[in-house]
């Protein structure tokens, strides 16, 4: 008889608090005192846990500086990697965000990079000794890749992805990997196996998903730089609800092969590809990711990786007056209205764009494509009707997570002709969309990530403003732009009914307790053309500096 999901799950858990050194532990003051408190951002640095040097480490240096410190010798991989691991173990503790843990693995692999560095005076790549957080859909040799599921608990991968090798040959340091939502097609990071995922900043609030773990990992400064996957928001989410940058890459960039999805083999290619990219605290920790995987023949890992390095590919053409970076606004889907608050950002970022020079705002409208690129990607991502999903769960008796309750029945497959037709509509508005970016010559365009500030556990509403550009397959990016103030709680719906049922459920969100949501960070989505990857990412860079000062207060903007 098949063993239960509840002893399986129990088993796992059992596993994983093993795995954390006792003197990592937190003190019931900590762990139990925190439980009341919204925010516990604070903790790493009150517990006592981490030393002074640690507490440099995680909280002064970014990626990119720990890189050139590594590389240079100025500072120990070990060194670097314990601090990691000591405050991933503490945000583990507080939000929930592990699934599976090689500290002592780590910790090996980065002497032995200090040895070989001694040795030779030379960093083994473009990462080397840099400790990087992984989604748990990756799998690493020794280590299971359950991705939430009991039946796939405790089955060992006996290969590693695609970029946890390249990863590897680049001198990174994997330690942990991070938590999912149960069949990664939710916004919240709940599963039977690990539990739900918390976000660190406001505990009431959503963390995201399916890239959840990483991302609160990230904020809690327990990795300095992770690695997500995406097929219809799963980075750019939890960017958003954890205040921090992420990256979709365009299919073809970054390895994905020998991820596990919990689909069949072969299915992404009658569907919508994902994509594997970084969660960071800035764009230069992306950019960073994404050369050094450039760097590293990715084509010759994924029979899908393009033959272009980083290098290779078309760079932002430097801006001035008489050649300004085009940026297309796109206010709202045309689906699902943004609520007050949303629309006062997309107001403040479009001004302070055209304030910064050498940048002209071009206002763009694509509310008669949002209904129906809703509806193509809802289309081709149910191909198998969830049976795949469904035959997993029953295995061990595992009930639906309570974002998927209500949202995810078993469906007969869609006919070969149904899936046809659905790719040629996808065609289409890919089509359309090429002639949008051909007529207003534009760089890149700026659009909400969702019609709706970080909201409550379990009430992300609809995701069409991120998977829209999974199914058009434009690479794009998420920038925090500043905090929900009191203020922006004020402003009232438009007059007269929503749009549909979606957008009803949107304005739900805003009739409910609005002060929740003070404090909470709010980003805007970056998109460039297709395979444009190089140009996105240097565009995220100019507006980095450019909405800045948004973060100190309205009507301030700095220039070129």
């Amino acid at each position: 008889m098949p063993e239960i999901w509840q002893d399986i799950a129990e088993r796992k858990q059992r596993q994983r608090a093993e795995r954390i050194p006792k003197a990592w532990l937190l003190r019931s003051e900590y762990s139990n005192g925190a439980s009341s408190s919204k925010s516990v951002l604070d903790v790493p640095r009150k517990c006592g846990i981490l030393t002074s040097r640690e507490l440099h480490i995680t909280e002064d240096l970014d990626a990119t500086n720990l890189v050139a410190q590594l590389a240079a010798g100025k500072i120990k991989s070990v060194d670097v990697v314990t601090a990691f691991c000591k405050r991933a173990a503490i945000a583990q503790q507080l939000v929930n965000c592990l699934t599976e843990i090689f500290f002592e693995d780590a910790i090996s692999r980065a002497k032995e990079l200090d040895e070989q560095l001694e040795k030779t005076g030379k960093p083994v790549g473009l990462l080397h000794g840099l400790p990087i957080s992984i989604k748990d859909s990756f799998k690493v040799k020794g280590y299971d890749a359950s991705v939430g599921v009991a039946g796939f608990c405790f089955k060992p991968a006996t290969i590693n992805s695609a970029l946890v090798d390249l990863l590897l040959e680049q001198g990174a340091v994997l330690y942990c990997k991070t938590n999912v939502p149960l069949t990664m097609m939710a916004l919240d990071s709940h599963n039977n196996v690990f539990g739900r995922t918390l976000n660190p900043a406001n505990r009431l609030l959503t963390a995201g998903g399916s890239s959840g773990g990483e991302g609160a990992l990230v904020a809690m400064r327990g990795s300095p730089l992770g690695i997500g996957t995406d097929v219809g928001g799963s980075i750019r989410i939890p960017a958003m609800c954890n205040g921090l940058v992420g990256v979709k890459p365009s299919h073809g960039r970054v390895p994905y092969a020998g991820q596990e999805g919990g689909a069949l083999p072969g299915s992404s290619k009658l569907g919508i590809e994902s994509t594997a990219g970084p969660i960071a605290r800035n764009v230069r920790d992306c950019e960073m990711l994404l050369r050094a995987v450039g760097a590293g023949n990715p084509w010759l890992l994924d029979p899908d990786v393009l033959p272009q390095s980083w290098a290779q590919q078309s760079p932002l053409t430097v801006q001035s007056p008489s050649q300004p970076l085009r940026v297309g606004i796109v206010r709202t889907d045309g689906h699902v209205t943004p609520l007050p608050p949303i629309q006062r950002l997309i107001d403040e970022v479009a001004s302070a764009l055209q304030a910064y020079g050498a940048v002209e705002v071009i206002e763009v409208d694509i509310s008669s494509l949002g209904p129906r690129l809703l509806k193509v990607f809802n289309g081709v991502m149910s191909i198998d009707g969830a049976n795949t999903w469904f035959d997993h769960l029953e295995l061990t008796g595992e009930p639906l997570s309570p974002w998927l309750a209500g949202r995810l029945k078993r469906r007969p497959q869609k006919p070969l002709d149904e899936v046809r037709k659905l790719q040629a509509q996808k065609l289409d508005l890919q089509s359309e969309v090429q002639r949008i970016w051909r007529e207003n010559n534009l760089n890149i365009m700026v659009l909400p990530v969702a019609p709706h500030p970080t909201p409550k556990t379990d009430s992300w509403n609809t995701t069409n403003y991120t998977s829209a550009l999974n199914l058009l397959d434009l690479p794009s990016g998420v920038l925090p732009v500043r905090k929900f103030r009191a203020a922006d709680a004020q402003g009232e719906l438009p007059d007269g009914p929503p749009l549909n049922g979606w957008d009803k459920i949107n304005r739900g969100i805003w009739t409910d307790d609005r002060d929740v949501f003070i404090g909470s960070m709010m980003s805007v989505q970056v998109v460039a053309p297709k395979l444009m990857d190089r140009k996105l990412v240097e565009s995220m860079a100019v507006l980095e500096k450019a909405l800045a000062p948004l973060k100190d207060g309205p009507g301030k903007a700095s220039k070129l």
